[in-house]
C-alpha cells in the first residue's frame, strides 16, 4: 500500500508575545479521559526532553522535528502527516533544526490508562475479531505511523472537541476517543500486513490474501475467489478486512492498483499499458479512477513527475 501522509487541521500559531517559552510552548485542554496539548516551537533548539505519564498519541501539524524515543530508535525526522505513539514514561529527545524560519506545531493526546483498558476490553468481548489468534490491542513498539485518511479524520475530530467550549465535551470526547483508538489499531494493522518480513512470518489469512492481491493486480480479482482462498465466507471476509484495516477489500484493491500505476507511470509507460498492467480493462475508467484518488489525470501525473526527475 502507498504510504500516506494525510495532513491534519492546523490551528493558528500563537503570537510570540503571548508565549511563556519559544521552545515547546504548550496549550492544554483537560477532559475526563484525556489531556490534549498543542506544542509550538519558534526557535532553533536541540536535545529537548519531553515525556508523558500515560500512553500518548502525538501528531505533527507543521514544521519539522528530529527526534528519538529513549533507546527504541535512532533519530528520525518527524514531519506533518505523521504520528508517533509514545509509551508511558518514555522520554522523547527532540531537535528543532528549522524553527527559526518555520515554527513547528504538534499535538499530544495523553490517554487515561483506565479508559484505554476498558475500551480494549469492550472491543474484545463485544466485537471479537474474525481471526481467532487476533485481538484488539495497541502495539506500543509500532510507534511511527503515516496518517491514513481515517486516522487523520479521527484526530481532527478530537482536536475540534478539545478546543471548543461545550458543556457536553466529555460525552463527545468519549465517542471520539474510542474511534481514534480503533483507527490507530487499524493503521497499525495495515502497516503490519504491508511489511514483507512480518508477512512472511505470519500465518494469518489476511496476510495471505494481501500477498495474493499484490501479486495479481494485473488480473481481474474476484472477491468470492479471494474469500475462498482465505477459507472464510464472503460476508466474514468483508468483516475481516473492515475490522483489521478499516476499509473494504474493493477499496484496498483500488488503492493498490493506483499505487502500482503511479510507480509504472514514473518509468514513462504508456497510459494504455499502465491500465492493462494494473487490472483496468478500460483506459477511460482507469483515468477516471486515478483522478479520483490523485486529483489529476495519469498523463498529467506522469508529465509532472518526469519534469522534476
Amino acid at each position: 500500500m502507498t504510504q500516506q501522509r494525510i495532513l491534519l487541521h492546523t490551528p493558528d500559531l500563537r503570537s510570540e508575545a503571548n508565549m511563556h517559552t519559544l521552545v515547546e510552548h504548550s496549550t492544554t485542554y483537560t477532559m475526563r479521559d484525556c489531556e490534549f496539548s498543542i506544542y509550538e516551537t519558534h526557535q532553533v533548539a536541540k536535545d529537548i526532553k519531553l515525556q508523558f505519564n500515560n500512553l500518548a498519541f502525538t501528531a505533527m501539524l507543521r514544521g519539522k522535528k528530529v527526534m528519538k524515543l529513549d533507546n527504541k530508535s535512532a533519530y528520525f525526522e518527524y514531519l506533518p502527516g505523521e504520528s508517533v505513539l509514545v509509551a508511558p514514561g518514555e522520554t522523547m529527545v527532540i531537535d528543532f533544526p528549522e524553527s527559526d524560519a518555520q515554527p513547528s506545531q504538534c499535538i499530544a493526546l495523553s490517554l487515561s490508562p483506565e479508559f484505554v483498558a476498558q475500551t480494549l476490553q469492550y472491543l474484545n468481548l463485544r466485537e471479537a475479531k474474525i481471526e481467532e489468534q487476533s485481538s484488539w490491542k495497541i502495539d506500543q513498539e509500532d510507534f511511527y505511523l503515516f496518517n491514513s485518511t481515517a486516522l487523520a479524520s479521527a484526530t481532527n475530530n478530537i482536536m475540534r472537541i478539545a478546543m471548543e467550549d461545550n458543556l457536553q465535551k466529555d460525552i463527545m470526547a468519549d465517542f471520539a476517543l474510542k474511534e481514534l483508538l480503533v483507527r490507530l489499531m487499524q493503521t497499525q494493522a495495515r502497516k503490519l500486513v504491508e511489511n514483507n518480513q512480518e508477512r512472511k512470518q505470519s500465518t494469518s489469512r489476511l496476510a495471505f490474501v494481501i500477498e495474493y492481491i499484490k501479486n495479481n493486480l494485473h488480473q481481474k480479482l474476484s472477491i468470492d475467489n479471494i474469500a475462498k482462498l482465505a477459507y472464510v465466507s464472503k460476508s466474514n471476509f468483508f468483516k475481516l478486512f473492515k475490522q483489521e484495516l478499516g476499509i473494504s477489500p474493493n477499496e484496498y484493491i483500488l488503492q493498490e492498483r493506483i499505487a502500482r500505476a503511479k510507480n509504472l507511470l514514473r518509468y514513462n509507460n504508456s497510459i494504455k499499458e499502465v491500465a492493462y498492467q494494473t487490472g483496468f480493462a478500460d483506459t477511460n475508467y482507469f483515468t477516471k479512477t486515478f483522478k479520483h484518488f490523485e486529483g489529476i489525470t495519469p498523463k498529467n501525473y506522469q508529465n509532472a513527475y518526469l519534469m522534476v526527475s
